[in-house]
């Protein structure tokens, strides 16, 4: 039940992340804090396809 996912930073666009999600439990699209090295802050990341 657990899919691949890729996360992207909603400031610079771009992708620096892959993780896995349950589809069961988040159903819609996550959002992570996470740190971004081409902003070099913590930024808000969102799930992408």
């Amino acid at each position: 039940m657990r899919n691949k996912v890729t996360l992207a930073c909603t400031e610079c666009k771009q992708r620096n992340y892959d993780t896995m999600k349950n589809k069961k439990n988040d159903p819609d699209r996550i959002e992570m804090k996470k740190y971004c090295k081409f902003c070099r802050t913590h930024t808000l990341h969102k799930e992408t396809k």
